[in-house]
């Protein structure tokens, strides 16, 4: 299981939801459960709006499932996820 962007909205205009998926599944395809929305396109001086079930998040990574790149990333942005150390020598 993956914590992944499903991606949503016009051309051009992306707005994607946060749900948990069977990698196995296509990007746009089935899901087991949806977490919250991620709107990228917000005024420039706004921060992109996020959205989550943060507890149903807590869930899905307690039994095991990994978040995406992106997903990780905004994650750690609201405090999720601890933030990434750099690595020893760098």
């Amino acid at each position: 299981v993956k914590i992944r962007l499903r991606r949503d909205g016009a051309k051009k205009r992306p707005f994607y939801h946060v749900v948990a998926a069977d990698i196995r599944r296509a990007r746009d395809g089935r899901f087991i459960e949806e977490l919250g929305y991620y709107n990228p396109m917000v005024a420039a001086d706004v921060e992109p709006i996020l959205e989550l079930k943060e507890e149903r998040v807590r869930y899905w990574l307690g039994v095991g499932a990994q978040p995406s790149d992106k997903v990780a990333a905004l994650l750690r942005k609201k405090g999720i996820l601890p933030s990434a150390e750099t690595p020893a020598g760098a």
